[in-house]
This record gives C-alpha cells, sequence and structure tokens, in this order.
C-alpha cells in the first residue's frame, strides 16, 4: 500500500523518502546504486542551477534525454521550481522537434550529448530557446551552437543545492506529455502535480506494491508510462527501482533476475517478443509476481503466464485522464480493461450521444470525481480543449464496450492514430514527413494489423504528374524526416486516393483493403521499380 504524503507534488514525495528513508538504495543504473537523500540532493543541485540561470515557476523546459539518472534529477528539480517538464521523444528530428519545443515555448531545453545534431538543424528557428544544458561524457565535445547560451550539465549541477524553494501547489502545472495527434499536429496535455500522484496511488492499488517489490523500468523516461506508472508508483510504495537504458529481449530476463525484480510495466510488442525466444527449462523460475500492461489478446496473455508463472494485469488509460478503468490482482479477466477505478465518472455513448447498454460498443466517456486527478488543457489550443470537454464530458475517442459484470473491453479508436510496438503514432504527422517529397502529390496513413500486435504503419501515396518514385526511395526519405518507429513499412501506389464529395480522404476503405497484392512491404518485398 501507498505511503501517506502531505506535500502532494512530485518533488514533496522526494523530500518525504529523503527524510524518513533517507541512505536506503531506491535506484539501481547499470553498476551504480542511488540513495533516497541523493537522488533529492542532486535534484537539489538542478534546481539551484536552474534557477541560476533564471528558470522559474511555470517556466518550460525541454527534456531530451535517454534513460539514465540524470533525467530522474531534472524532472525533480524542475517540479522543486514549479518550472514545467517537456519530455522530448529521443528520436523526434526535423518539422515534429521544432513544432514541439516552439509549441510549448521552452525558454531551456537539457540535451543528452548524443541527440546534438538532431538539434543544431532546427535550433536556428527556436527563437524562444534561451539556455542549451548539454549532458556530455567526459570526451564529447557541446558546441551545439556559437554564443553563451550553451551550458554543460555538470557545470550547472556542480553547486551546494542551495536554492530559493518556490511555493509549489498540487494544482500547479508540472509537465506537458504530448499525445499523438489525430486530424491534426500532436497535443501538448498540461498535467498538474497531484495527476502523477493520483496515477501512481491506483498503479500502486492494482499492482498491490509494497516496500518488498523492485521494479523494473525499461520503457524510456520520456513517456508518461515510464514516469508516472513505473517511477512514481516505485517512490510511492517505497520499493526499489531497476533504469535499463533502454528493453532489451536477450538482457530482460538476466536483468530481472539479476537485481530480484517482482514488477515490469509491457507496452506494445514486448509480450510477443518474449515468447519467441526459444523456450528455456528455467523460463518460470524468475522472480516476477506481476507485470502490468494493456493490450494483450487473450491467447497472448494466457501463454504468456502459463510459461513465465508471471501474472498479468491490464488496465485503460491516456495521458490526459489517467487510468479509469483497471484490473487487479484479485480481479482480473483475460482480455478486459478491468472495472471502473473509483475517482471516476464514466459512460458509453452512440453517437447520437445516447448512452448505451452491455455488449454495445460506444465511445468512452469520463469526468473525475477527484480534483487535479486529469489534464488542465491542451497547451495552447483552447480549441481542442473545448472540443475533448463537449458537454462537460471528456471524449476519449475510443469505442469500448461492458458485459454484465461490469468489465469494460477495448473495441476500437474512433480516431485516426496508429500505435506501433509502444509509440503512438499520428497520421497526421506521417503524412507530413511522405508529403514533403517533392515527387509526391498527397498520402494517407492509416493502421494495419501487425502480427507482434498493435498497429504498423501503411501510407497510401499519389505522385504528382510526369513523377517517378521507389518505394525504398520514399521509405529513405522518411528516415530522414521522422522518429525510426513512424517510417512507413507497407507503402501502396495509387492513382486517386477515395473520396468523399468534399474531397476528405476516406480512410475506412483503405483500412478495409489493407494489404493488398500491389503494396511494398519493406520487411518482405523485394526491391522495387520506380512508381509513376
Amino acid at each position: 500500500m501507498s505511503i501517506e504524503f502531505n506535500n502532494r507534488t512530485v518533488h514533496g514525495v522526494v523530500e518525504q523518502l529523503a527524510d524518513t528513508r533517507g541512505g536506503d538504495i531506491f535506484l539501481y543504473y547499470q553498476d551504480l546504486e542511488y540513495s533516497y537523500r541523493a537522488i533529492n540532493e542532486s535534484a537539489n543541485q538542478m534546481a539551484c542551477g536552474l534557477q541560476q540561470l533564471g528558470i522559474a515557476a511555470n517556466d518550460k523546459v525541454a527534456v531530451m534525454m535517454s534513460n539514465r539518472p540524470e533525467f530522474l534529477f531534472s524532472w525533480f528539480g524542475l517540479s522543486k521550481l514549479g518550472a514545467v517538464e517537456v519530455p522530448v521523444n529521443t528520436a523526434h528530428r526535423g518539422e515534429l522537434l521544432f513544432y514541439m519545443l516552439d509549441k510549448a515555448d521552452c525558454v531551456a531545453l537539457i540535451i543528452e550529448a548524443e541527440f546534438i545534431e538532431q538539434l543544431r538543424a532546427v535550433l536556428p528557428n527556436l527563437e524562444k530557446l534561451k539556455h542549451i544544458i548539454v549532458l556530455a561524457s567526459e570526451n564529447e565535445a557541446l558546441s551545439v551552437s556559437p554564443g553563451d547560451d550553451e551550458i554543460s550539465y555538470r557545470t550547472l549541477s556542480d553547486n551546494s543545492g542551495d536554492y530559493q524553494a518556490a511555493e509549489v501547489l498540487h494544482s500547479d502545472p508540472v509537465a506537458i506529455m504530448f499525445t499523438s495527434g489525430t486530424t491534426g499536429p500532436s497535443k501538448g496535455a498540461v498535467v498538474p502535480q497531484n495527476y502523477q500522484l493520483a496515477l501512481a496511488e491506483i498503479i500502486i492499488g492494482m499492482a498491490e506494491y509494497t516496500e518488498q517489490d523492485c521494479l523494473y523500468n525499461a520503457l524510456p523516461l520520456f513517456h508518461g508510462n515510464a514516469q508516472t506508472l513505473s517511477t512514481m508508483p516505485a517512490l510511492m510504495s517505497g520499493a526499489r527501482m531497476v533504469l535499463a537504458k533502454r528493453f532489451s529481449a536477450s538482457g530482460f530476463w538476466p536483468d530481472v533476475r539479476r537485481h530480484r525484480c517482482t514488477e515490469f510495466n509491457y507496452i506494445g510488442s514486448i509480450l510477443p517478443i518474449l515468447l519467441k525466444a526459444d523456450p528455456q527449462p528455467d523460463d518460470a523460475d524468475n522472480p516476477l509476481r506481476l507485470m502490468v500492461g494493456a493490450g494483450a489478446n487473450r491467447e497472448t496473455f494466457e501463454s504468456f503466464e502459463r510459461r513465465f508463472n508471471v501474472k498479468l494485469v491490464e488496465s485503460y488509460g491516456m495521458s490526459e485522464i489517467g487510468a479509469p478503468l483497471s484490473n487487479s490482482l484479485s480481479d482480473r479477466v483475460p482480455g478486459s480493461c478491468g472495472k471502473l477505478n473509483s475517482g471516476y465518472q464514466i459512460k458509453l455513448v452512440n453517437d447520437e450521444r445516447k448512452e448505451v447498454g452491455p455488449d454495445t460498443p460506444g465511445e468512452l466517456l469520463i469526468r473525475p470525481l477527484l480534483p487535479y486527478a486529469m489534464m488542465l488543457e491542451y497547451y495552447q489550443m483552447p480549441e481542442k480543449t473545448i472540443e475533448a470537454w463537449q458537454d462537460l464530458w471528456f471524449h476519449t475517442g475510443d469505442y469500448l464496450q461492458y458485459d454484465a459484470n461490469g468489465y469494460y473491453y477495448f473495441v476500437d479508436r474512433k480516431k485516426d492514430a496508429l500505435r506501433r510496438r509502444g509509440e503512438n503514432i499520428s497520421s497526421f504527422e506521417v503524412e507530413q514527413g511522405v508529403n514533403s517529397h517533392p515527387a509526391v502529390f498527397q498520402s494517407a496513413a492509416v493502421a494495419v494489423k501487425s502480427e507482434l500486435g498493435e498497429d504498423e504503419v501503411m501510407v497510401c501515396v499519389t505522385l504528382k504528374p510526369d513523377q517517378k518514385l521507389s518505394a525504398q526511395e520514399l521509405i529513405a526519405h522518411c528516415g530522414e524526416c521522422m522518429a525510426y518507429f513512424m517510417v512507413p513499412r507497407f507503402i501502396r501506389f495509387m492513382d486517386t486516393l477515395p473520396k468523399t464529395p468534399t474531397e476528405r480522404v476516406q480512410k475506412y476503405l483503405l483500412r478495409e483493403q489493407g494489404v493488398t497484392d500491389d503494396t511494398y512491404d519493406r520487411e518482405n518485398s523485394p526491391i522495387q521499380e520506380g512508381a509513376s
């Protein structure tokens, strides 16, 4: 069960544990160990250094790092100042990277030296960005840009840790988490401090975490899952946490056994990937007691539990709303999202917004019953905020249904977002990248089912008159202008895209047609001649 926290802020949790658990080890990273006190002191040093730069309450500061302790120190340090963390996917580049840094009004960026090249390409247009803090190894040069706007992370954090504490309330914003766009660019969900604590408490309850647990965190810290569904529950239950650089199928079980980990959060195709490994006689001999995630079909769910002797506990949630539905260790149904959690009010409605009954798909609408347990707004997008909150209900855009026993089941997405191997992808942003090729006239990105679960990205393309383009050339172009996980697997060249009388692309027809005989599959197709 969770510890009672008097200060319901992220840094308040860290500070209370530093006082009460001081020298106890919380974090394991590679061969390093960090106590609660050490983590708080490092966060104090970041807060002090950032404050000396002029960072104050409500300032937006982006963090573009891989999994490493310095990410946590930055996140916690920003919280102490009342500044707003803007985690950035390290795979982003080009227009999308510029868009997120600019849209969020970031005045500073804490970046790992490994990603400097991606930043350099968009830096000239980032007029609001005043400070660049670069975390480099001893043999890495900084040299992001000329001028005095660049500083070493190690120099910045080399101080006494004495900073002037800000008054930060549980209702104040703590982060802007960018969600995948659907009919437009990605939206920045502004989440308050209490949101991260309230969601962590739900996870602690469904997983029954105690001080005896050790959570294995291999998901990227720039995602809400690794922060709010792994790190915060580990802290708030007094458990330990192992932070891995990234998920590795070959390194997963050795790491889990080495640290005696009892829990892991899975997303995307992680379960099928682990199941694809050759069976070993000791598969069931591991310390994991459960794994928390979503989206496993019944066959995968039951096969994984049987082979690895691990219980799976699934839920439904979004960056904007937390986790209104979940199973628990003591009450779970394979294939379901679970039952309604306290703290939420929900209903399923048809297209006329009339409530539907059991076993009937409807869009999930939601309201919070607790203060500051959901997002505050979409940053700088008031029209999108209003659109999401029609009739004073938050519209998820997802179809679910429930059975007579109150278990809910995910049916389909109402919107055009895709999800590939744990990453939310905006079809709009994929299309922007594809359309930037000079030979492309128009494109439509749709989801097709993957053999690993979730989606694969398929793009249907029409070319400009008298233009030729091969699928390989288009994929190479996509690799240069978008994150690797957004690059389409399937390319289909078409003379025209199906459209409505008002010239809107009928994506549902493309989804129904799926992978046709003339579709190029970059994983299985031979070299293709240029299409025209």
